[in-house]
Formats: structure tokens, sequence, C-alpha cells
């Protein structure tokens, strides 16, 4: 072994507890041993079809064993698994295919047209493998479960992995275009994968040795319901299989708080993972109403309920942990270019609306001059992370160069998050810089939808904003002004925009105004969007 490879690490936990559970899913139940060797056929499948070291394989999946498989087949390989977001429409897929440099893409049979659309002028891209997922869409490429069937289960060799191999974790760009962020499997696993610590108290392994010293004789049960195409989702699952852990995942469809709950019942789960209000307040109905009606969920295995990816509101927070006095609710927080950095535990009584978080040795907020603010200053500056970080942007050098940044022989990397310290070190977010959007743990950047939008020919101009929600952190509003002659209504607009943007970007409310306002440079004045929006919203409410 070679520094510390994600395929190998996985490899001495399978060793270790071969016949431990490892997946609990709708489709299948898998030990540890069980999932290595639908991996190990995986890799041999892919061998098969060419795929060497460095090569890129998208997974358009929905959370279930396949996608882990996926990934670990890959890193057995040296490839690269990419997170391709299934919400995507053809354009959107046709700008990732090619920017990721694609050979193949491993997907859900129910996204087969799109996939079929977008993969038809992708460059690269030479094998399309179908999961059948029941979906009456028709196979476009070879049967996943009879490859893999008909494969080895022997491992590939692992001669030559190494720390240095990549993971690459897809993710929106300023335009609204995806872009990828490229990782070293080594600072992946200290930054965002746990690092060997089952506790998550930055008491890094030192050696992969460690890794199965500190595995508990009985691994957690985690149940995660964000979609592992979600790079977050993902680290959290990698934690838990480097520590012996169990995952559990819901049946594909709509999220269904009930059947959340009772499989936590029935699977005896520890750690359940959210994304902030949009799923926490579903859950506190579900729990409020089954005791009401006097038949309550067990939840008595339950020790921590964690969100990632959007705000969760200290009412959120404080209503579950009411609802469920003996677990602990933790609100995360971290990017694609940091890992994770920092997380916030709610105290009862809190009733605080600022975002603040306890982050790690590793991260500051750094000032104009490059160097830490001091706390209580009040000074504003950039939320930065050193030591495990990124290599860069896929293919994109000047944006490589904007975002990383070297300060006394240091190499930092600053996503864009401005922020102040308090007195006690904590960090208080304030948000972008940037005008982007996060509804419901998914980013959506105004200037995409805009573009969208300005095809219509009921809109003369547009600019869209985010305004607070309380189930999903942050709703897509509209400001229209409207061509002459026309009166454009929200759902119009919603149809027309849904056959180029996926379906969380497209606007939740519109407002119509005379004229659009903009800098003396032409440029869109989204501070007065905001508070058109703002202002009308308020209107309507006490109207």
């Amino acid at each position: 072994m070679s520094g510390f490879n994600l395929a190998d690490l996985f490899e001495r936990v399978v060793d270790a507890a071969p016949e431990r559970e490892v997946i609990v899913s709708p489709a299948r139940r898998l030990t540890y041993r069980e999932l290595d060797d639908r991996a190990n056929a995986l890799a041999a499948v892919l061998t098969g079809l060419g795929v060497t070291a460095g090569d890129h394989i998208g997974l358009q999946l929905l959370n279930g064993s396949e996608y882990l498989e996926g990934m670990l087949a890959a890193f057995k390989l040296s490839a690269v698994p990419i997170n391709i977001n299934f919400r995507y429409v053809e354009a959107e897929l046709r700008h990732l295919y090619d920017d990721a440099d694609l050979v193949a893409v491993i997907y859900h049979r129910q996204f087969a047209d799109r996939v079929a659309t977008a993969a038809a002028g992708a460059a690269t891209l030479e094998h399309l493998i179908d999961v059948d997922d029941g979906s009456r869409g028709a196979s476009g490429g070879i049967d996943y479960e009879e490859a893999l069937g008909a494969a080895t289960t022997n491992r590939p060799d692992s001669s030559n992995r190494s720390g240095d191999d990549r993971y690459i974790a897809y993710t929106g760009g300023t335009t609204g275009l995806p872009k990828g962020v490229v990782w070293r499997q080594e600072d992946i696993f200290f930054a965002a994968m746990g690092g060997g610590d089952v506790f998550q108290s930055g008491n890094f392994i030192a050696t992969p040795d460690e890794l199965l010293e500190r595995m508990p004789e009985v691994g957690g049960t985690i149940l995660t319901t964000p979609p592992l195409m979600h790079v977050s989702a993902q680290w959290g699952v990698f934690h838990s299989l480097f520590a012996g852990g169990r995952i559990v995942f819901a049946p594909h469809g709509p999220f269904d708080a009930g059947r959340i709950w009772s499989l936590v019942a029935a699977e005896g789960v520890n750690i359940l993972t959210i994304v902030g209000d949009a799923m926490a307040q579903p859950l506190a109905d579900a729990i409020a109403a089954a005791n009401e009606a006097g038949t309550p969920y067990d939840v008595s295995s339950l020790f921590v309920i964690g969100s990632g990816g959007a705000v969760l509101s200290s009412a959120a927070k404080g209503r579950l942990a009411e609802l469920i006095p003996t677990i602990m609710v933790v609100d995360g927080f971290g990017s694609s270019e940091t890992g994770v950095v920092g997380s916030k535990l709610h105290v009862s009584g809190d009733t605080s609306t600022a975002p603040k978080f306890t982050v790690n040795a590793q991260t500051q907020v750094l000032g104009e001059d490059g160097h830490p603010v001091t706390p209580g200053s009040g000074e504003v500056g950039r939320l930065a992370r050193k030591g495990h970080v990124p290599i860069g942007y896929y293919k994109d050098e000047v944006k490589t160069k904007a975002t990383f940044l070297e300060v006394d022989g240091e190499r930092w990397v600053l996503p864009g998050d401005n922020a102040t310290v308090d007195e006690d070190g904590t960090v208080v977010l304030l948000g972008r810089g940037s005008t982007s959007i996060n509804t419901g743990g998914e980013k959506v950047y105004p200037e995409e939808v805009e573009t969208a939008l300005m095809t219509s020919p009921d809109v003369a101009d547009v600019i869209v904003v985010g305004l607070p929600d309380e189930r999903w952190g942050q709703r897509v509003v509209a400001v229209v002004a409207a061509s002459p002659g026309c009166s454009p209504d929200l759902e119009s607009l919603r149809a027309h925009s849904r056959t180029t943007l996926a379906g969380f970007k497209l606007p939740r409310e519109l407002i119509v105004v005379d004229a659009i306002e903009r800098t003396p440079a032409g440029k869109a004045d989204y501070k007065w969007a905001r508070a058109t929006a703002e202002a009308q919203t308020a209107s309507k409410a006490t109207g």
C-alpha cells in the first residue's frame, strides 16, 4: 500500500469483517465481502471495456448499492468516479459529459432517454451501462446485473494504487455550469471522510494499519437520505465504511418522512443524515403526528441527526431535539472545495439565527492582506482552509488561480464564503460574494435561470434572486419586466424553462415589475431586485 488509497482502505475493512452487514436497501442486503465481490466484478467489466487508470466513469444513479459499487470499482482500477446530478436535463448533462471527459456512464434505466440524448455528442464517451430499476424505459446499454454475473470477482491488481489517485467532486459553477474539484484520495480521506477517526474529533490515524485498530467491534448504522450524487452524502457513507459501519438506503421516490422513521425503527439506525429544513420539518411533523395518534415511532436506537448542504434553522433543530430529547442535532458545514470544515451542535434554548460554526484547526478566516482576521474584531474576511486541500479545478486554471492562494508558504483554498470570527473563535458565515441560491441543498445560479427565462417571448428583462423559505432554506424568485402586451404567469414560465433547466432551478415565485433596474454598467442590480421581491412578498402576506 502506498499512502492512503480509498480502495486499499476499503479492502482492509473487508478482510477484517467480511461477514458484517454493510448495505441495507430495497434491492438487496450485502455483507462487506459481497459488496467487495460486486465491486470487483464491475471492475472486471470496466477493464473488459478498456477502462484504465485515470479514466472517468460517470455515475447517474439513485441511492443504492450500485452507486457504491461504481465508486469502489473505479477506485480499484485507479479510475475516477464522477458524480452526475440525475435532476439535470439534456443540455446540462451534455456539458458535464464533455467537461468531465467521461468514457463510460452507469445509470438507472429511468434516465435512459436523457442519457442517450446527452451521450450522442460526447466526444470521449464510449460505453453505457444500464441498471434495471423496474421502470418502463428501454435499456440503452450493457445490462448491469448480467455483466456482473458473468464477470470474475477476483480483486484487480493493486500494485499501482496510491494516495495520489484522483477523486473528483462535480459542483455548480459561477455561471451555473458544473465544474470538477480535483482531490488526491489521501487528501479527501482526511478532509472529508473522517481520516480514520470514528468520532470525528480530529484524532486522525497516522498510518493505514491504524484503521483496523480504531474499528469498533460493532459498527454503527447510518441512514443516508441525501442523494449520493451530492459529495457530502458520499463522505458520510465512506466515513461509515472505514469504521466498519452499516448503511441503510430508503426506497427510491419522493422524500417520505414516515417511511424514514419506520426504517430507523426497523433497522436500528444510529445516525440519520438529512439536508436542512426541507427534510427536518417533515420529519418533525411525522414524529409529532405519530405521538398525537398514540402510535409513536421507535427511535430508541437513534443517537444523532446530522444535517449538511443547506441551512438547518434553530427552530427546526429545537423542534427535533424537543420531540426526541435523547438525540444530538448537529449542523455541518463544508463544500466540495474544502471538505468538512465545521459543525454546530444544537444547545437547548438556542434561538440564534446567525449561521455560526466551530471550525477545525485547518480552517480560518483570511482578511484582505491574506492573514487571519482577529477574533472579535468584526472584520469581514473569506473562509479558507489549508492542509489537505484540492489540487484545483478540472481543466480550469483560471478558476484554480482565483480560488487557491499561497500565504507565507502555505496553500489555502477560498471557496467564496464571507465570514467574521467571534471572540471565542466561532466563525459566523455571512454568505457568498456571488449571488448563488441554496434551495433544499441544491445550488442555483441566477444567471443560468435568467438566461432561460429571457428566451420566453413574455419576458423583456429579468433578475433572479433567492428569498428565505421555511422549508427549502431559500426559494428561487424571478423579478420580471413583461414584454409589451404580455402578462407572464409563473406556471407558463416554469413550463417554458423546464426544457433547459432542472426542476429545482425553476422559479417558485414571480414578481412582475414595470422595469428592471440595472447598474450603470448594465449589470443586474441584485440588491434592488431582492428588496423589491421582499417588499412585494410582504405586501401580499399582509394584504
